[in-house]
């Protein structure tokens, strides 16, 4: 069966913020300082891949398995990182990783639209 052009797109646009992502990851300051030390610094550094191996998955099983549930999870997760982004922005301002992510939320905004949007409608199951 062929895939819906909506659904392409969500899945190109939600690999390509995923991708983003793991720029930002390359970007951020890892300098270990008083309150964060170097092994935290590197746990929090392969969290943030597993996770974003986790949503490669997610993409993953919404687009080719039909699933609708991982949709859900990715708005979740589009709201849960909107809002540390608001935080990060309003305390260091915007950087690099930081406008790296604004990017990265567009995008996955944009896929997640498209993902519920036309000829997407019918393709997911429940």
């Amino acid at each position: 069966m062929k895939i819906p052009r909506n659904v392409l797109w969500f899945e190109v646009l939600l690999y390509m913020s995923l991708v983003l992502d793991a720029l930002s990851i390359a970007f951020q300051d890892r300098t270990p300082s008083g309150d964060i030390t170097e092994s935290t610094i590197m746990v929090a550094t392969v969290l943030a891949a597993c996770l974003i191996l986790l949503l490669f998955y997610f993409v993953w099983l919404a687009a080719q398995r039909r699933k609708n549930w991982p949709r859900w999870v990715l708005i979740a997760s589009l709201v849960l990182s909107v809002i540390s982004l608001f935080q990060i922005v309003g305390d260091d301002g915007l950087q690099v990783d930081s406008a790296i992510e604004v990017v990265s939320c567009a995008l996955t905004a944009a896929g997640l639209y498209l993902s519920f949007t036309g000829d997407a409608k019918g393709w997911f199951n429940a």
